[in-house]
């Protein structure tokens, strides 16, 4: 039966798995189908933590729609317009993560950062 801890009044359920020569784990199966774990696993070092996350994709795609209608508007369509779209998709979680990783270096005071009026202006 797994412990179960509380941290941040988070229920938290504990098991130990082993580590194999290659450096590799087994996800619990109980695990894997409650979390939603598919093909690829995210892992983050969380002070000395080493967090795993399934990785989500959403049916459509973040800025499906946004996508579409630059392409569209770009003149593509048919075969030609879903190669570009899916060039394009590709982009985004890269390009999301690098403005994650800005906005946190500019937390930890690492880098400048843009102020909300840099931005959009002043305010009305």
């Amino acid at each position: 039966m797994p412990a179960v801890a509380m941290k941040d009044h988070v229920s938290m359920e504990r098991k130990r798995v082993s580590i194999s020569a290659k450096r590799q784990i087994t996800i619990p199966q109980k695990y894997y189908k409650s979390l939603g774990f598919d093909t690829e696993a995210e892992c983050i070092v969380r002070g000395d933590e080493l967090v795993l996350r399934p990785v989500h994709r959403t049916a459509g795609g973040e800025f499906a729609e946004q996508i579409l209608e630059e392409l569209i508007a770009q003149g593509y369509d048919g075969k030609e317009l879903l190669e570009r779209f899916k060039e394009e998709q590709r982009k985004v979680r890269p390009a999301v993560e690098a403005m994650l990783d800005e906005a946190a270096r500019a937390a930890a005071s690492e880098t400048d950062y843009a102020s909300y009026e840099d931005v959009f202006g002043e305010g009305e």
